[in-house]
Parts: C-alpha cells; sequence; structure tokens
C-alpha cells in the first residue's frame, strides 16, 4: 500500500489554523466533508474522538497520525495537514505537533487502514523526511518528497546487504498484535544495532500486511543465534535446536544491543519443540527462570478461571440477594439463595459455572506447562480436588478445594512431561498415537493415584485455612485486610498483585455460600484506592500536576469505582518512589477497617457496580473514599516538597 495512492491534494491543509487538539481535529474532518471523502462529519469526528479517548496518536517528534474507520468513509484517504507554527496534540512526549496525517478508512476496509498505518509508521522513522515535508510549500511537493522516500524504503528492502566476512550470523522475527508501527520499528532497530556492533542480521516481520522477509531453512541452520521480539504467536517448530532469545516486542526497539549479545555469545538457551505439530511446545527454553516460568504457567491458569468466578460468583450473589428482599421465613433461612424459584434458577446457574473454576484452573496450568496432552490430565486433577475422593476416603471425600487443584495442576503438566521424556524413544511412526491414547490414559491413571495422595494433605491445609478465616475478627482481621489491601498496590497488575487477588477469590469459593469474604472485600478496597487517590489529588493539588496528567483525572475516578488498579500505573510509573508509598498507606487504611468490621463481598470483581452485594455498603463506600483522601494528601505532600527542592 503506497501512502499516495490515499493522498489527495484537495485535502491538504499546509497551514492549519487550529491552535489545539479539537480544533484541528474539526478543521481536518470538515476538509475531508468539503472533498466528498467522507459524507457525515458528525459520525466520522466521534470515530477520531474515540480513537483518542484510548490513547493520543500524537507520536512524538512534532508527528500525529489520527486514524477512524467507520461508516462515514466514501473513499479510503490520508489527509496531511502541517501547522507551522506547532500546537498542543498531547503527543507522547509533550511537545508542539506540526505534521498529521489524518487516515480516513471505509468501515470494512480493515486491510487499508492497517497497511496505510503500517506504511506511514515505516515512512515516518525517515527524519529527513519530515524535515522536507515541514519546508514544504505545495501540494506537489508534499506528493514528491513522500514519493521519494517510499521509493527509498522499497530500494533498501530489496537491496541484498553484503555480509561482513567472518562476522556471526543472526536471524530475528519481529511481531505485535496489530502488526503495526512496533513489528517494524524493532526490524529497523534490530538492523541499525546489529550494522553498528559488526553483526550480519536477517529480520521477517509478521505484520499487518503477512509475513515479510520469510527465514529460510539456510537462513536459520547457518545462524549462530534466533531472536524472536513479539507479542504474538509466531511459527517457532523451525527453531527447535537453535539458541534462541524469546522477548516481547518493545524489547526489540529497547533492549537491541542486549539482544543481540544474548543471540551471540552463546549464552541463550538451546529452544525445544517436539517433531509433532500437535504436541508442540510453543515455547521456547529462554522465556526466564523457573520462578518466571511457574508464574506463567499459574497465571495461565488463573486467567481461564476467573471468568468462571466472577460470572458464577455473581450469578450466586444475586441469588441471595434476591431471597433476601423477596424475604425468606426464619425458618428456612437455610434455603437463602435458593427459597424464591427466581432465586434459585440464578443459583443453579452460578453453581454451573463456579463448578468449573477448579477443573479450569488445573486444567490450564497443566496445558501450559505441557500443552494440549496436559488440558485433559489437568481437568480431571482439578475435579478430584473438587470432589475431594482420596485413599481411605472413597464415601467420605475430603475437597482439597482451591490449593489441591493449584497444586493437581502442576502435578498434571508435569507427568505429561515425565510421559514426553518416557515415550521419546518409540518410532516415529507411533507419533500420531501418542497424544491421542497414550498421554491421555497414562497422564490420567498416573495423576488420579497421586491425586488421592494430594488431596489428603491439601484438604487438612484448606480447612485450616478456611477455619482461619471464618474465626477471624478484630486485630486479626484488620492485620491481614491492611496487608493484602497493601500488595494490590504495590505493584499494580505485578506478581504481588496478582497473588494477593488470588488468594481473594480462594477464600471467595469456600466463603460464598456464606455471605461472602471478609478478605476479598479488603483486597477489592484496596485496588479501588490508587485511581481514586490520584483524582482526589489532582483536585486537590492541581499545580503539582501536567496538563495531560490533570486530564486523566475522570479516567482515574471512574476507574477507580470500577475497581481498574491500573488505571494509576503512569503515575506511579513517572514517580515510584512517591506514588507508591503513598498508594500502600491509603490501600492498608482502607483494607485494614473493612477487615476489622468483617465486611463481607460475595463478587470478585465489578467495584460500585457490586456494591449491593457488600454486607455493609455504606461503610464500605466510607472505608474506600477515606483510604483515597489518605493516599491523595500524603501525594499531595511529597509532590510539594519535591517541586519546592527543585525550585530552590
Amino acid at each position: 500500500m503506497k501512502i499516495n495512492d490515499l493522498l489527495v491534494k484537495e485535502c491538504m491543509i499546509l497551514d492549519l489554523k487550529a491552535t489545539d487538539k479539537k480544533g484541528a481535529i474539526t478543521e481536518m474532518v470538515n476538509k475531508l466533508y468539503d472533498t466528498g471523502r467522507i459524507d457525515d462529519k458528525e459520525v466520522f469526528e466521534e470515530g477520531i474522538l474515540a480513537r483518542e479517548a484510548q490513547t493520543t496518536t500524537g507520536l512524538g517528534d512534532g508527528i500525529a497520525m489520527p486514524h477512524a474507520k467507520n461508516k462515514a468513509v466514501v473513499k479510503p484517504t490520508v489527509l496531511f495537514a502541517r501547522s507551522k507554527e506547532g500546537l498542543d496534540y498531547e503527543a507522547l512526549d509533550g511537545q508542539p505537533t506540526y505534521l498529521f496525517f489524518m487516515i480516513a478508512a471505509p468501515e470494512g476496509a480493515n486491510d487499508t487502514h492497517l497497511q496505510a498505518l503500517a506504511s506511514l509508521s515505516r515512512l515516518l522513522l525517515n527524519p529527513g523526511m519530515i524535515a522536507d515535508l515541514k519546508a514544504a510549500n505545495t501540494a506537489d511537493e508534499v506528493l514528491s518528497i513522500i514519493d521519494k522516500a517510499e521509493k527509498k524504503l522499497d530500494e533498501e528492502e530489496k537491496e541484498v546487504v553484503e555480509e561482513v566476512e567472518d562476522a556471526p550470523f543472526v536471524v530475528a522475527v519481529t511481531a505485535c498484535p496489530t502488526g503495526i508501527a512496533h513489528t517494524y520499528m524493532a526490524e529497523d532497530a534490530l538492523k541499525n544495532k546489529a550494522k553498528e556492533m559488526g553483526i550480519n542480521i536477517k529480520v521477517e516481520t509478521n505484520g499487518s500486511e503477512g509475513v515479510k522477509h520469510k527465514l529460510t531453512d539456510d537462513d536459520i541452520a547457518r545462524a549462530v543465534g534466533v531472536i524472536v521480539a513479539a507479542d504474538k504467536n509466531v511459527e517457532m517448530a523451525r527453531f527447535d535446536g537453535k539458541k534462541l532469545v524469546n522477548r516481547p516486542v518493545s524489547d526489540g526497539i529497547k533492549k537491541t544491543e542486549e539482544l543481540l549479545r544474548l543471540a551471540t555469545d552463546g549464552s541463550a538457551s538451546v529452544y525445544h519443540s517436539s517433531s509433532n505439530a500437535s504436541e508442540s511446545e510453543g515455547e521456547d527454553t529462554n522465556a526466564g527462570s523457573i520462578g518466571a516460568k511457574i508464574y506463567k504457567d499459574l497465571m495461565n491458569g488463573v486467567s481461564h478461571m476467573l471468568p468462571f468466578v466472577i460470572g458464577g460468583g455473581i450469578a450466586i450473589a444475586l441469588a441471595f440477594l434476591i431471597d433476601q428482599m423477596l424475604g425468606v421465613p426464619q425458618d428456612q433461612l437455610s434455603q437463602l439463595g435458593s427459597y424464591h424459584p427466581i432465586a434459585a434458577y440464578f443459583k443453579t446457574i452460578g453453581d454451573t459455572a463456579f463448578g468449573f473454576m477448579l477443573p479450569v484452573l488445573a486444567g490450564f496450568i497443566a496445558s501450559s506447562i505441557a500443552d494440549r496432552p496436559g488440558l485433559i490430565v489437568g481437568f480431571a486433577a482439578g475435579a478430584m480436588s473438587a470432589s475431594g475422593v482420596a485413599f481411605g476416603q472413597l464415601t467420605d471425600t475430603i475437597p482439597s478445594g482451591f490449593l489441591g487443584a493449584l497444586v493437581g495442576g502442576f502435578l498434571a503438566g508435569y507427568v505429561i512431561v515425565f510421559l514426553k521424556f518416557i515415550f521419546k524413544g518409540l518410532p516415529k511412526a507411533l507419533d500420531g498415537i501418542k497424544s491421542i491414547l497414550f498421554y491421555p490414559v497414562f497422564g490420567l491413571l498416573i495423576t488420579g493415584f497421586l491425586m488421592l495422595f494430594v488431596n489428603i494433605p491439601m484438604s487438612a491445609i484448606n480447612n485450616a485455612l478456611n477455619n482461619f478465616l471464618a474465626n477471624l475478627s478484630g486485630g486479626n482481621a484488620a492485620l491481614l485486610g491492611a496487608l493484602l489491601a497493601s500488595m494490590m498496590v504495590i505493584d499494580m497488575g505485578g506478581p504481588i498483585n496478582k497473588a494477593a487477588y488470588l488468594f481473594g477469590t480462594g477464600t471467595l469459593a469456600a466463603t460464598v455460600e456464606s455471605g461472602g469474604s471478609v478478605v476479598m472485600a479488603s483486597v477489592m478496597a484496596g485496588g479501588m484506592v490508587p485511581p481514586l487517590a490520584i483524582f482526589i489529588a489532582i483536585m486537590l493539588f492541581k499545580n503539582q500536576f501536567t496538563k495531560k496528567e490533570q486530564e486523566s483525572a475522570l479516567p482515574n475516578l471512574i476507574m477507580g469505582f470500577s475497581f481498574i488498579t491500573e488505571g494509576a500505573i503512569p503515575f506511579a510509573a513517572s514517580d515510584p518512589l512517591r506514588m507508591i508509598p503513598s498508594f500502600v498507606i491509603g490501600a492498608a487504611v482502607t483494607g485494614g477497617l473493612v477487615g476489622s468490621l468483617g465486611i463481607k463481598l460475595m463478587a470478585p470483581h465489578g467495584g460500585i457496580f457490586v456494591i449491593a452485594l457488600v454486607s455493609n455498603p455504606l461503610m464500605y463506600l466510607l472505608f474506600i473514599i477515606l483510604g483515597a483522601f489518605i493516599s491523595a494528601l500524603v501525594l499531595g505532600t511529597l509532590l510539594k516538597r519535591k517541586h519546592a527542592k527543585a525550585n530552590a
């Protein structure tokens, strides 16, 4: 896709009159409408503003790339506009924006939209072209400048780069979920750094336009190392037996030298893939430390489990709420949640979804370890942890619950890994039968008998934990609530946060039938504090925040009340030494107060939208707001000292 195929001289604005972002967007949209490229200004502008609400398209370095794809577009177009003085477009680098490329794509034109973005991303890496565009006087000059830049880029892609004799040769693959800017930025960064380091390299891109510069078998065979800088799945089996570095695509841009050194100095691990595609590991052996691997496997199970917990838990909680609203006779309180028919329907639906929680957790932990052969064995292990069947306990079962499923998932995964090793020497003709017969049968039998033992100690631990939680009150409950609420905000979405949330959902699974979990209430309350604290701090200490930070106040208010802790991540990342301690103090106060009062929650997520499922809604909200105010006051004080010191 050539940009000049979409650029129209009549749509260019060489002297943009607007002085702010909203005015610039309106002026460009009007131009598209006046030239017949769109037929509804309001609809198209709404699309542009909706995209800007997600994150600014001001890329920095004086460039913005607003884009929308909707029904108002008559013809796919790239509008070029230039502001001679520059304007505040909320760019990522905070600097004025001079050049604008507004992409308009018809509703069904997925390829046009993505290809235009991808092509522009490549061109905008050319600083010479940007300087020429800023100085252009006519629309014809703009077309000529972009045409030359595109031809030069084509020549560079076709050019056969002469390899440096006796230099190491590396192959790489770059890919991002949308296959637009990051894919090609990582490619260019790797090529440039390799040239600087005297390394020969070939980079395959998995972008929106498909696979380009595909690596051949010969390329891979003679490479001393492989770099995969990708945030989506790429073809991995071809790298079997090669030294491989597997990192996010962002590392391909930011940590290029590190990746190239790992690929060439022999320190990367050897990647192993099964010869049978159906049992390919799908991950390289260089994915990180043992701890990181365990965390990844655990999170695979948790991420698949959470929808069952959230959906099922809220359905069960609604059943209790309906019975409470409609009333249940005192002598029938044991039927609370299923007394009235409508409540019983909600309860049945919730119980069904909830019943999948432990099998799904264990199944997807096992599948992360051993791929598809681990799934069935993991599901069975999770189901056995729920049923509680154990040696000597065939009738009087002892469910091991969440902890049993956790152990069962890892057990099932490594049993399959063991079986893969055992059956590795079988004739190749039996490869097809291993996955559909040997692994499921032997894996199920071995894991099943092991779970008969595992359920005994895990059940004891599970019961002890549940009894401890059931008897929590006063100081102990306050202390635990403060600790877990603090953990929710220390790394906001990281391993510590996930551990606290996982513990909360585990306790909820055991207590939802008895009115909810104090632990879950403390966890969610603590997680709501940081975004709310940011909103309050901006309101109280406006001058301590940049204009861009001030504009995020309302989104943080919404995210805070929605229990989306991650809304505060940009602030925490920009100044962790002041932000995170402030959040921890407020969250600890909130979690401690919730625990001390014994407030229970019957839903694992939802924030203010599930406030009716809290045992004491008024005090719960009050404690959350109090913690947010405390965090905001601490944060404001720390920021004032910071800025006073800087001024001094």
